[in-house]
């Protein structure tokens, strides 16, 4: 995966874990509405309303867009470590217990490590994710309501056909699986905590399909759209392994992705039913 080319400075905090001087950052002192990404990978990582005046002499956020930042232990066995769960950056240090704002934490960001877009030109494009979970019926409820998803389709992927309708699918000689194209919001939510998601809500470890659902067309799969994706899908495949689980889920490129006819569109929301093979079960942190 290419990165943002960084200035000698930018690699000495980024990639080095330095500091730059208190009070000396371009985004110290800066209000405009927006969003503040990561340097390296343009990883959206804090929104302007989250930023406050700490005094400290860097930027200041009481909360960070859900599943961008990470948390590691500092080197120095005290503090704790705040980098871009995308791509790794150092960003600065996480301190809690300070009572500046009612959340009573304080990411403290390094400048050299942010770049700001402002709310005019803010996502101003959609990214997209493709799950496959079994029935894409169930996948796609479990999806349509989660924070910072714009819309949810289901299709189909993976195969040797070209336009391949259900009956077909279902013969499970196509090569396809039922999957469900996630468009969302990068500056509401990031792909990790999208594929936590998948994984809270259905049967992971299952080898045949899902629940009752048994066939190629119903295993659980993803295909990553590029490095960023697919790295974050096996990190989390071995946090799941650490866990003791045995991961069935397949990690695939992303091709061509084929709409579903318009009766699977929606399904539990036009019907009124309620899913058979899916559930949510929380598992991460």
């Amino acid at each position: 995966m290419s990165y943002n080319k960084l200035t000698p400075e930018e690699e000495y905090v980024i990639e080095n874990k330095g500091t730059e001087r208190p009070f000396s950052g371009k985004y110290n002192d800066f209000y405009e509405a927006g969003v503040y990404k990561c340097r390296k990978c343009d990883t959206a990582l804090y929104r302007s309303e989250d930023k406050f005046s700490s005094g400290c002499g860097w930027p200041s956020f009481d909360d960070d867009i859900v599943g961008a930042v990470k948390r590691v232990p500092d080197a120095d066995g005290r503090r704790v470590e705040i980098i871009c769960a995308n791509c790794g950056a150092h960003l600065g240090h996480v301190f809690e217990g300070e009572g500046f704002t009612s959340k009573n934490t304080r990411h403290c960001v390094n400048s050299l490590s942010l770049s700001f877009k402002s709310i005019e030109n803010c996502c101003e494009q959609h990214a997209f994710a493709y799950f496959a979970g079994g029935c894409f019926w169930g996948v796609e409820h479990f999806f349509e309501k989660f924070k910072g998803v714009h819309s949810v389709v289901s299709g189909y992927m993976g195969g040797h056909m070209e336009n391949p309708d259900y009956e077909a699918v279902c013969t499970g000689r196509t090569g396809h699986l039922e999957v469900v194209r996630v468009e969302y919001d990068e500056c509401e939510v990031s792909f990790r905590e999208l594929a936590k998601h998948f994984f809270e809500i259905h049967d992971f470890t299952q080898i045949d399909g899902q629940g009752p659902d048994i066939g190629s067309q119903y295993l659980s799969a993803i295909f990553y759209q590029n490095e960023g994706q697919k790295r974050t899908a096996l990190e989390l495949v071995d946090e799941l392994e650490d866990m003791d689980y045995k991961v069935a889920t397949s990690l695939y490129e992303s091709s061509v992705f084929y709409e579903a006819e318009d009766y699977h569109q929606n399904y539990y929301e036009r019907t009124g039913k309620v899913p058979y093979c899916h559930s949510y079960k929380k598992i991460f942190k």
